[in-house]
């Protein structure tokens, strides 16, 4: 589509499933893309081939966002990458996309201080600084996109922590939006439900089937029907959306 030409975007954890799928997504319309991940270098380096494929422009960088510096170090790569290629060091979109999930089962009574500190860590802390540093620079017309879950909507006790910590990565979108505003920078939360981000879990079809029901549409989602959302959240046409909770589970919590 070509309408993010001349935008840089940094997409958390996007060396897979929705991830990967809102790299592709935004390289396609245009963007040049850092293409992170924490772990699976390999898994990195398969969306950069994808995006480069396709006519596009994508990099690797590489941080554990769980770890005190893994802000600084990721921008750090960043910001010497774009000085090298574009001549300066700015974002013009964050997707706060990266997630420890850790679906353990742990009800509330089991849950261990290690347990809640990680979770907090990856999908509060880190989005947060990651925030503060690319506002350091982002210019007017910027776009920040938190990627939450539509469990802060329901009850499921025993993904109390996951919950909580998106909960809080949400009101990063709620505090920032007027903080921000004046400067013509939107700052929004989209919110997937069950989406088929190629975990083993979506081998099986009964699996499949059942968790399909939670849907208006009796299917789950696809990577595609969240990068898409997000897609639009980044482009021009969503410059008068700010401080939202895009709800992208296709009705689950109708």
């Amino acid at each position: 589509m070509g309408n993010l030409r001349g935008k840089v975007a940094l997409v958390t954890g996007s060396s897979r499933g929705i991830g990967r799928g809102i790299a592709c997504r935004l390289a396609r319309d245009g963007a040049l893309v850092a293409v992170h991940y924490s772990a699976n270098e390999q898994a990195g380096k398969e969306t950069v081939r994808q995006i480069e494929a396709a006519g596009a422009d994508a990099f690797l960088v590489h941080a554990e966002l769980g770890a005190p510096e893994g802000v600084s170090a990721l921008f750090t790569q960043l910001e010497a990458e774009l000085l090298t290629r574009t001549g300066a060091a700015h974002l013009d979109i964050l997707v706060n996309n990266a997630a420890h999930a850790g679906f353990t089962g742990a009800m509330p009574e089991e849950v261990t201080p290690e347990m809640f500190d990680r979770h907090i860590a990856v999908n509060a802390k880190a989005p947060f600084y990651l925030t503060l540093r690319a506002l350091a620079s982002m210019p007017t017309g910027g776009r920040i996109i938190n990627i939450s879950s539509g469990m802060t909507r329901t009850s499921l006790p025993s993904q109390i922590c996951y919950a909580m910590s998106k909960g809080a990565m949400e009101q990063i979108t709620q505090q920032l939006a007027l903080h921000i505003a004046p400067r013509g920078i939107t700052i929004n939360t989209v919110a997937p439900g069950v989406t088929n981000n190629g975990d083993p879990v979506f081998d099986d079809p009964a699996t499949v089937a059942e968790m399909s029901q939670w849907s208006a549409f009796n299917r789950v989602g696809e990577v595609s029907d969240i990068a898409d959302v997000v897609a639009f959240v980044a482009s021009e046409d969503a410059r008068w959306i700010t401080g939202s909770y895009i709800d992208a589970s296709g009705g689950t919590l109708l």
